[in-house]
């Protein structure tokens, strides 16, 4: 078990999430569901708790009630390997929720996302700091991040 664990407050849709969550992924499942018992804040028998992993990293997911939301302050990175799982994971998590700026989005539960390309770290890393300056001016033009267009741009 890992020391550390994130945890994410839901209003009530905790579990429908992590069923998402778990689709798009790896090594992904749901591996506990706790429900409210009796005479506690919560409809008994509802879902309070669900355990998950996503590759292998394991978070928990509570039903808590409108009480607190997502906000940008706390984000899921996500290093991909191309664009195409760039794309794919960029159109299924901003199905119901919205694009924000520079790999950044928010899925349909406003959970924050950056689907970020591999390649886009490599270019920000270049030794020459001019084609590095290059790629982050066009990163900072974008919504999804297009890896032949930060190519482009750095090259100048």
């Amino acid at each position: 078990m890992q020391k550390i664990t994130t945890y994410l407050w839901f209003d009530n849709q905790a579990e429908e999430a992590a069923q998402f969550y778990t689709s798009l992924f790896d090594d992904s499942r749901i591996v506990e569901v706790q429900r409210y018992p009796e005479g506690v804040p919560g409809p008994a028998g509802t879902v309070m708790v669900v355990t998950f992993e996503l590759a292998g990293q394991r978070f928990i997911a509570l039903n808590g009630g409108p009480q607190f939301t997502f906000n940008e302050a706390v984000s899921l990175y996500v290093d991909c390997e191309s664009q195409e799982e760039v794309d794919e994971l960029w159109a299924k998590l901003t199905d119901g929720g919205e694009e924000s700026q520079c790999g950044w989005l928010k899925d349909r539960w406003g959970l924050s996302w950056q689907i970020i390309p591999r390649r886009l770290t490599e270019l920000l890393s270049d030794p020459d700091p001019a084609r590095a300056q290059r790629a982050m001016q066009a990163m900072l033009g974008m919504q999804k991040i297009d890896v032949q267009a930060l190519e482009k741009a750095a090259v100048g």
